[in-house]
């Protein structure tokens, strides 16, 4: 088994604890309802929802996707940061065992945000992820980012 790392960070003028509650804590109950074009729901498979808890995100019938499942392995409120890990999905393929992300909200001089995100294939055998295969999964969480970015904008009292 192989490790491939892959880093990106992105700005935004929402506060790091709004994205945090949006992006983290809320994620199960927003982004069905935002994306409700490609995501039917989230469902906690195992646990209460929080560390050590089995997810799985649930996507509308017809689309390239049917599910992927994550476990959560860190929910750090205080420092706010999480780390979970795709374990099960079509996305995996015949090439991966999973994916492991640690994504990180650091304030920003101006009241924004960092968003830093690391992630890692875990890949099986020798199999290398190459940057263009990491950029269509990292579009995908762009455009997920984008659509809780335009609602927090938009709804200033949410997540407050």
């Amino acid at each position: 088994m192989g490790v491939n790392t892959y880093t990106y960070e992105s700005t935004t003028t929402i506060s790091p604890t709004r994205l945090f509650k949006a992006l983290v804590l809320d994620f199960d109950n927003l982004v069905p309802k935002l994306l409700s074009q490609h995501v039917k729901n989230n469902e906690t498979i195992e646990g209460d929802g929080g560390v050590g808890s089995i997810k799985q995100m649930n996507f509308v019938e017809g689309g390239p996707i049917k599910y992927l499942k994550h476990k959560i392995h860190v929910i750090d409120d205080k420092n706010l940061e999480t780390k979970y890990s795709l374990i099960e999905g079509d996305v995996l393929g015949d090439k991966l065992e999973s994916i492991a992300y640690d994504v990180k909200f650091e304030a920003a001089g101006d009241g924004g945000c960092v968003c830093k995100t690391t992630t890692e294939y875990h890949t099986k055998g020798d199999y290398v992820v190459s940057e263009e295969e990491h950029n269509v999964g990292k579009g995908k969480a762009i455009d997920l980012f984008k659509a809780i970015e335009a609602y927090l904008l938009a709804n200033p009292s949410v997540y407050a």
